[in-house]
């Protein structure tokens, strides 16, 4: 998943904050699902294409699993890098459950 850190609603403004641990909450029509980063956001350049591998090798993930890979621009106003997260699947809930806990109320 990608987005931009200050424009069209600054979806990933906030980006180099993410911390272990935290939930990263995304809908489709029928599910919530709640991801928890690994680590913290890794900077590096737009030509290190493995970082969207299906198990990328800086990622810590050692085999096929349920991830989700972060990314947007760095430095905040540029493109010279890519500042990076992956997080992995913790939970699904079917959004007629209502919200997930990770979210707030």
């Amino acid at each position: 998943m990608a987005g931009h850190r200050r424009t069209y609603g600054d979806p990933f403004k906030d980006f180099p904050e993410l911390r272990p641990g935290d939930a990263v909450v995304v809908r489709d029509g029928a599910t919530w699902f709640t991801y928890r980063i690994d680590r913290r956001p890794y900077k590096t350049l737009p030509s290190d294409i493995g970082v969207i591998d299906p198990v990328p090798r800086k990622s810590g993930f050692n085999g096929p699993g349920r991830y989700l890979t972060l990314t947007t621009c760095e430095p905040e106003w540029g493109h010279s890098h890519r500042l990076i997260a992956w997080a992995h699947l913790d939970a699904t809930q079917p959004v007629e459950k209502g919200k997930p806990e990770a979210l707030p109320r």
